[in-house]
């Protein structure tokens, strides 16, 4: 097996080197590429191969790509510039002669109204349509992402919300990246597309909840309008586009696009996902620590 790990530099791609190391996979068996490969130092020293790979850069990658067999497409960061960089990275990939590919995407992709998904609803087509095998994991959403509620809850003791009732099915990037080694590593998943998600999808009452645990001191969700929310965060020095994207966020959950609970990860990895409290608890900690 030779696989490449794009976005190695960033968490998600570092824990799936990690855990296909973990798993038994030979170091150099391993491409971790990513645009700082000076944060892959100690990957390299371990015996894995270490390449730039910059989506923004199409020349960097077909010296990483070269001879692999799979590659983990791990999505891009940057809302709006998703669509070219993968199609670079698709392009490129196919040029190298990858067989494989294993996409990082959002919760049904092909038919939410989720205000991430159609970058990713986009990127799945191109992968339909690039006659290499494709396994497609459909990520929920990273427990991790809610360390900045954690920080507004620290200083005020409110997270504050425009979710409603709403739910999120979370787990840890660690979970997903579980999942993404035990599609790489196992077998029967070429062409699959899977939801992956928490095992129970909870509600921002109950994200209250725990943040008061993991902080120590009482915490509230404040229930706002969406339009209560909007001129908080205007307030607050956030700029539009950024409070655009917040709110719109929390009207997918209110809507239910990030409630759908599904068995597939825990399936995968062959144990149950992190709950709530305890991600929540090590994203803090890891925060507090860095």
């Amino acid at each position: 097996m030779s696989v490449v790990v794009t976005g190695a530099s960033g968490h998600l791609g570092r824990l799936v080197v990690e855990g296909l190391l973990e798993a038994g996979v030979a170091p150099g068996e391993i491409v971790a590429g990513g645009r700082r490969t000076e944060r892959l130092a100690d990957l390299a020293e371990r015996g894995v191969r270490v390449a730039v790979v910059d989506y923004d850069r199409p020349e960097t990658l077909p010296e990483a790509f070269g001879g692999a067999d799979t590659l983990v497409l791990v999505s891009g960061s940057e809302v709006g510039k998703r669509i070219p960089q993968h199609t670079a990275a698709i392009e490129a990939a196919r040029a190298a002669g990858v067989r494989r590919i294993v996409y990082t995407s959002a919760p049904h992709a092909d038919t939410t109204t989720l205000v991430v998904a159609p970058e990713h609803k986009a990127t799945e087509e191109l992968l339909a349509a690039s006659g290499l095998v494709v396994t497609v994991l459909r990520n929920n959403w990273y427990t991790e992402n809610y360390v900045p509620a954690l920080q507004q809850a620290a200083a005020t003791g409110e997270i504050v919300s425009s979710t409603g009732d709403g739910r999120v099915a979370s787990a840890s990037r660690a979970d997903f990246a579980a999942g993404v080694v035990a599609v790489v590593t196992g077998e029967g998943h070429d062409g699959r597309t899977y939801e992956v998600s928490g095992d129970y999808a909870w509600t921002h009452d109950e994200l209250a909840a725990a943040a008061a645990q993991v902080l120590g001191r009482p915490v509230v969700h404040r229930r706002v309008t969406p339009d209560e929310q909007r001129a908080g965060l205007l307030a607050a020095g956030l700029d539009e586009g950024t409070v655009g994207f917040v709110v719109a966020l929390d009207q997918d959950i209110a809507a239910g696009g990030l409630a759908d609970a599904t068995d597939t990860l825990r399936t995968l990895i062959g144990r149950p996902t992190t709950p709530l409290l305890d991600g929540l608890r090590a994203a803090w900690a890891d925060a507090s620590a860095s």
